[in-house]
């Protein structure tokens, strides 16, 4: 089932994620860290990365799979306005006129839903639910591919909201390693977004 293996592939690079995270913190018996800071803080950002990328590849690749006739893994068929050939067609059809389509961009991936699918099923209103999430997403995105004022300003304005007061430059590591205040359970700033993504992405996937 091709939904059902995309949700597979999200989630398991999603747990490698975890794995490299934890193994980058290992400790020895004496409780001093394996790697040096350095590292554990690039591959912490690239492992948050990668799951940005893992989400990004597994809503265009369900998209094009409902766009070409799939069906939900709970077997449900979204009613679609176009009948591309193949899913390959599908993601053509996505780019359109586009050198590319944008996936990071979260308010035309429920245009686009909307345009393909009635209502934009099964994106919406899960896509709707997380949409600050996904903002806040970019927004560590952009602060893992470069570092500028813009996107420095934008990290602190985050960190401000989740923390309740400023944190001014707060660097991208010590934001998505830091006890997010508003998870009931202690999970890390990572943590609490992955949740998010995993859980929005089995019920899109679930329909």
């Amino acid at each position: 089932m091709p939904v059902a293996a995309a949700l597979a592939n999200f989630q398991a690079a999603v747990a490698q994620c975890d794995s490299l995270i934890a193994n980058a913190h290992r400790i020895d018996p004496s409780g001093a860290a394996l790697f040096p800071r350095l590292d554990r803080e690039q591959i912490t950002i690239a492992a948050f990365l990668n799951m940005f990328i893992a989400w990004e590849a597994f809503v265009e690749e369900v998209m094009a799979r409902m766009m070409a006739g799939a069906a939900t893994i709970s077997g449900r068929s979204p009613v679609k306005f176009v009948s591309p050939q193949s899913h390959s067609d599908a993601k053509v059809m996505i780019i359109g006129t586009y050198r590319y389509f944008d996936y990071a961009n979260h308010d035309n991936i429920k245009k686009i839903a909307k345009i393909y699918f009635d209502q934009g099923y099964p994106f919406e209103p899960h896509i709707s639910s997380i949409f600050s999430d996904l903002a806040d997403l970019k927004t560590m995105r952009n602060a893992s591919a470069h570092i500028s004022s813009t996107t420095q300003t934008a990290l602190d304005t985050l960190a401000l909201r989740i923390f309740g007061a400023p944190r001014v430059g707060i660097s991208l590591y010590q934001l998505l390693t830091s006890t997010d205040p508003r998870s009931a359970s202690g999970e890390t700033v990572f943590l609490s977004y992955k949740s998010k993504l995993v859980a929005t992405a089995g019920l899109i996937a679930n329909g």
